[in-house]
């Protein structure tokens, strides 16, 4: 049985919901970043990097959530096709979507100084990131043409819109991909599966 050391934030549920999508058992091991749990010296065994989320799979141990959607899709056979198309919007979503959205909501909610140019900045580029995925999905159901990998490692982080000064309601493409993609049930069970949704 697969263990998925994960948290209740975009990174932890690419992982829960690639899991249900690929039917394979699996148990959560909550790694609590309030509790900075992360650091313990069990999880910097398991990823030097102290970040969820990270999977052990019998004699496989992984971390970087782009490296295990790359994994769990070529174990199942699933979720990779077209493969490079897929692995373009992977990366963009591991390069850009994650970063500079985990930036905006830095800045934006967590920063104990509220600096008016980091804001700026990554509100900006938050706004451009959502652009670029609603040109992308306004000419086709899914990043990569077909329901991918690249999907489920976006969904999560685009959910999240309204900590980083964007409104959903702005991209309606993006909205309609986010809505298709939250209707799947195994979706639906791997986003609620952490924690809900807050």
């Amino acid at each position: 049985m697969i263990k998925l050391y994960a948290w209740h934030t975009p990174n932890g549920r690419k992982l829960s919901v690639m899991l249900e999508e690929c039917a394979l058992p699996y148990e959560i091991v909550k790694v609590n970043l309030a509790k900075r749990e992360q650091f313990t010296p069990e999880f910097t065994a398991l990823n030097p990097n102290q970040k969820i989320p990270a999977i052990i799979d019998g004699d496989v141990r992984l971390a970087e959530s782009g490296a295990i959607l790359i994994y769990l899709a070529e174990k199942v056979g699933r979720l990779l096709t077209p493969r490079y198309e897929t692995l373009q919007w992977l990366m963009f979503q591991m390069a850009h979507v994650g970063p500079m959205l985990g930036q905006a909501h830095h800045f934006r909610l967590q920063a104990k100084e509220k600096l008016p140019y980091a804001i700026e900045r990554y509100e900006k580029e938050a706004a451009r990131i959502y652009g670029v995925l609603e040109g992308e999905v306004a000419k086709r159901e899914y990043l990569a043409g077909e329901y991918s990998i690249a999907d489920i490692a976006t969904y999560p982080w685009i959910l999240r819109h309204f900590n980083f000064g964007v409104q959903l309601d702005d991209y309606p493409a993006l909205k309609r991909w986010a809505e298709r993609i939250g209707a799947r049930p195994a979706v639906q069970r791997g986003m609620e599966i952490l924690a809900p949704l807050n």
